[in-house]
């Protein structure tokens, strides 16, 4: 991913207000984040931690979607979770469910799209091996590490085009 700005972040978001995109907490380290590592741009809200972000880009332009976290809730430590992004196996809650409001009609009749996702939005480090996820026991992969960046490219294009269409 290419590095971007708060005005580019503010500005893509699809499926919330420009209030609402303007109100956003955003990542008090954005020019520090290995822009070179990211498939997308995804935080909590650091005053919010209910809220969550993303932004990725998409047939060449950015698409920011504002989304809604639920924590892994009282599951036990030794509970696993997959991400459905990058497909990382977590536990003690690592993975939440986050919801995006759709855009357009359905949008507005409050139509949304959820998918469990890493808590810390940071799928493209783990795919890179840049970040553990630390699940006890042996669950690596036979795929290729460029094999597993494509997958998880395309779950966000198709995530994506669930909030979009």
């Amino acid at each position: 991913m290419d590095p971007i700005t708060e005005r580019d972040i503010r500005a893509c978001f699809v499926n919330c207000s420009k209030g609402e995109a303007h109100r956003a907490g955003l990542p008090k380290d954005l020019a520090d984040q290995p822009w070179e590592a990211l498939d997308f741009l995804g935080w909590r809200d650091p005053g919010a931690p209910g809220r969550a972000y993303l932004v990725a880009e998409r047939d060449g332009r950015l698409v920011g979607v504002a989304l809604r976290a639920v924590s892994g809730g009282s599951r036990g430590f030794t509970a696993r979770s997959m991400c459905s992004l990058c497909l990382t196996v977590h536990t003690g809650g690592g993975v939440a469910l986050m919801t995006a409001r759709r855009t357009g009609e359905a949008g507005r009749q409050g139509n949304t799209i959820g998918q469990y996702l890493c808590g810390d939005l940071a799928c493209s480090l783990y795919v890179r091996g840049r970040r553990d996820a630390a699940v006890g026991g042996d669950l690596d992969e036979s795929l290729t590490q460029d094999a597993k960046i494509a997958r998880i490219r395309a779950n966000l294009h198709a995530f994506l085009d669930k909030i979009t269409q």
